[in-house]
């Protein structure tokens, strides 16, 4: 095995692979990392002289783009070539969950790292240490261990070929996943073999303290990935399900969020109210653990985390159900503007979007929308509603717009649906002669200060208020 790690490949140019690289890139300017991926449309776009124009939005990733694109970070389709030349392998593909056969609907399907691993089985050349950094079922490690193997132990040692597994699970929460990879609060490293796993740890020593990186077996790390997420929605949900109490009761979410809160046992974190969790992995891995433990007959385990992704169900559904409610019972023809489609602010990531399920309840009971997002464009927003709506009439009541304001343009209600810098600075007193009459907003996402809008104007809900 190798000393030194000089060249990087990572497969999968997606929110993981390409901000994570770009850090690495960033930090260790004597390793070069080529970041591959079948998608030739995704790559020109990384490769694109324009920044704005990166298929992924974070703060802080185009600077760092611009300064190490060209230098020691390339974006290639040339996936044969690169795993040839590469010293240590991410793998960073999607793992959707499946949508039919066994475990459908819970279980993670696993084509693409499957792929990845018979590429690698066949066009690595000498000891390569694959690193396992999507989200991945427990075990995973073990069937990409047999693909490697698959060839005969004779041609294996005839083209000097031999491969390390590791297991490096990313923790970064998109919208903040620069500065969470700068800034980590941990990296986790399991592994059987002590030489790579201390090959990848000297990778991370060149920012991240010593005392930061824990090392494990394959298992531990691999289901630590999927356990730190489930805990993490947990919260969303709980929090969600008391800001329901706090409406019926006269108490402030915020101010119950904020006391128990500054219990040193539970802490601030995850402890925002919203319409729910969104984005690719909490939903996914949630469904994935219920699918383990089912597999190993944990009925009663398997039902305690499926209640967590129920709360999350409900929370959307209660939230449009109020919307119909408080616009006299029908929001039939009536425009409502939606302020966000992304899952969170900071990022252009559409998946598992709390407002997509919403906005199609809102359509179902026969609004009209018109949706602004600072960062998704038009296109994907559209894609999506093609995808889910069948009825042209329906896909007709879907408008998305370039400006608040446009968004706003006699409507009878704006929601809030994700909590962007621009939304919190809202000047209302413009917005309300371009509505209609009584106006109303949502705020999902308890971002507004309402003592500064003109309740004469306005009829405003905040959540857990």
């Amino acid at each position: 095995m190798k000393k030194i790690i000089k060249n990087i490949c990572c497969i999968g140019a997606g929110y993981v692979g390409g901000p994570s690289m770009a850090v690495i890139a960033h930090k260790c300017k004597d390793i070069k990392i080529t970041v591959v991926d079948i998608n030739e449309k995704r790559i020109k776009a990384w490769n694109d002289n324009d920044l704005n124009n990166l298929p992924i939005f974070e703060p802080g990733l185009k600077e760092i783009i611009k300064e190490c694109r060209g230098v020691n970070l390339f974006f290639s389709n040339e996936i044969k070539k690169t795993i040839s030349e590469s010293d240590m392998i991410f793998l960073s593909v999607n793992t959707p969950t499946k949508y039919k056969g066994i475990g459908a609907g819970k279980a993670s399907d696993l084509k693409y790292i499957e792929s990845s691993a018979r590429e690698i089985s066949k066009y690595a050349e000498g000891h390569t240490i694959i690193v396992e950094k999507s989200t991945i079922p427990v075990r995973t490690a073990q069937t990409i261990k047999e693909i490697l193997s698959c060839q005969k132990e004779k041609e294996l040692k005839k083209q000097n070929k031999s491969f390390s597994v590791l297991s490096n699970p990313e923790f970064l929460a998109e919208g903040t996943a620069i500065n969470d990879l700068l800034n980590p609060d941990r990296i986790l490293i399991g592994g059987e073999d002590s030489v790579a796993t201390d090959l990848l740890s000297k990778i991370y020593m060149n920012w991240v303290p010593v005392e930061k990186i824990i090392t494990t077996n394959l298992w531990s790390s691999e289901l630590s990935k999927l356990v730190a997420n489930a805990f993490l929605a947990q919260r969303i949900s709980s929090i969600n399900s008391i800001s329901a109490i706090c409406e019926s009761t006269g108490a402030d979410i915020t101010e119950v969020s904020k006391a128990i809160g500054m219990d040193s046992r539970i802490g601030m974190n995850f402890l925002k109210v919203g319409p729910g969790f969104g984005g690719s992995c909490f939903k996914k891995d949630i469904l994935n653990l219920v699918y383990l433990c089912e597999k190993f007959k944990l009925v009663e385990v398997a039902r305690y985390w499926e209640q967590v992704l129920s709360i999350n169900s409900w929370q959307q559904k209660r939230i449009s159900k109020i919307i119909v409610e408080k616009l006299f019972g029908t929001i039939s023809e009536k425009t409502i503007t939606v302020l966000g489609f992304s899952f969170k602010a900071n990022t252009n990531d559409t998946r598992e979007s709390p407002a997509i399920d919403i906005c199609l309840d809102l359509i179902e009971e026969g609004a009209n929308l018109k949706i602004y997002d600072p960062k998704v464009e038009k296109k994907e927003i559209e894609k999506i509603f093609n995808q889910k709506l069948k009825n042209k009439i329906d896909i007709k009541n879907v408008n998305c717009l370039d400006s608040i304001k446009e968004a706003s343009l006699d409507s009878d209600a704006i929601l809030i649906m994700t909590e962007w810098q621009e939304f919190k600075e809202i000047e209302w007193d413009e917005i309300f002669p371009l509505m209609r009459g009584p106006s109303w907003i949502f705020d999902t996402r308890k971002i507004l200060d309402k003592e500064i809008i003109d309740h004469n104007k306005f009829n405003i809900w905040s959540i857990g208020s």
